[in-house]
């Protein structure tokens, strides 16, 4: 699998080189803490001519997180407004593949809203692969995952306890070819447009596994690449907390090896709403 460092990609060579249309999305749900130094450095690519597009999908803040992301000059929107017909929305997955009928460019980079750390250069490294990388399809962010407990100093290693855990336990037993992923479950991702309008998406947590074999089962391995991103910092959860999560990419995983055969349907198991692939509203008849 292909890997680079964000550092190849800085914001000259993106502007000079891309010939497709770029936004970059950003759900966030009460993040009033870090949504500005996430915000801003994203409007500062787009006035600068690397992207186009800024959004924040904001869904039901209750401390100001889309007001004060619009202040610094993204765009705002509330999923609950996009593609109403299909209910309530369902977490965080159900908000992204709403936004994705928004979303304007060509290619699409999503980035979490509760980075501590965040600068720019995660937008131009997950953005770098498809605009300089003739074949790259789909781009997954890594990083180091320092462990912060209760304003204690930080541990440089421990965070990501779902993914070491979890996560790439599962990929190596059943889809060793995507091993090689340190973060399978990063929400900093990038991908072509057309790609990800052909998948459905996961509601809640299961998102990113889901997206992950789904892309893999379509587009292959030699449409993956994963760029170093150095450090990302964000608030842990408990760990009794994170079972949900675990369960949810469980799901993500026994439900698509049933769908290929290699798991029988015990008809028990973690519920997992799916959102159909966009492209098939958009077909005369999918009701869109």
């Amino acid at each position: 699998m292909r890997a680079f460092h964000h550092a190849e990609f800085p914001a000259d060579r993106l502007r000079a080189e891309r010939e497709e249309t770029i936004s970059v999305c950003v759900p966030a749900r009460d993040e009033a803490a870090t949504i500005a130094a996430i915000a801003a450095p994203l409007v500062a690519l787009r006035e600068a001519g690397v992207v186009d597009q800024v959004l924040v999908v904001d869904g039901d803040s209750r401390d100001g997180t889309g007001a004060i992301a619009a202040a610094l000059g993204a765009d705002v929107v509330n999923p609950a407004e996009l593609l109403p017909q299909f209910g309530p929305v369902l977490g965080k997955g159900d908000a992204m593949w709403r936004a994705l009928s928004v979303l304007t460019g060509e290619l699409v980079c999503f980035v979490d809203a509760d980075s501590e750390d965040f600068g720019a250069h995660f937008a131009r490294g997950l953005l770098g692969p498809l605009v300089c990388e003739p074949g790259v399809q789909f781009v997954k962010g890594f990083y180091r995952r320092p462990f912060k407990a209760n304003g204690a100093i930080p541990e440089p290693t421990g965070g990501g306890r779902v993914t070491e855990l979890a996560a790439r336990p599962l990929l190596q037993a059943f889809y060793p070819e995507l091993a090689a992923l340190r973060q399978p479950l990063a929400g900093e991702f990038a991908a072509r447009r057309e790609l990800l309008e052909r998948m459905p998406f996961c509601t809640g947590y299961a998102v990113e596994m889901g997206l992950l074999l789904d892309i893999h089962a379509e587009a292959g391995i030699d449409a993956f690449a994963q760029v170093d991103l150095d450090s990302r910092q964000n608030r842990h959860q408990r760990l009794e907390d994170l079972t949900p999560m675990a369960a949810a990419v469980l799901g993500a995983v026994t439900s698509r090896l049933r769908r290929e055969g290699r798991l029988l349907d015990g008809g028990d198991g973690v519920a997992l709403p799916e959102r159909p692939p966009l492209i098939q509203l958009r077909s005369p008849c999918g009701g869109g």
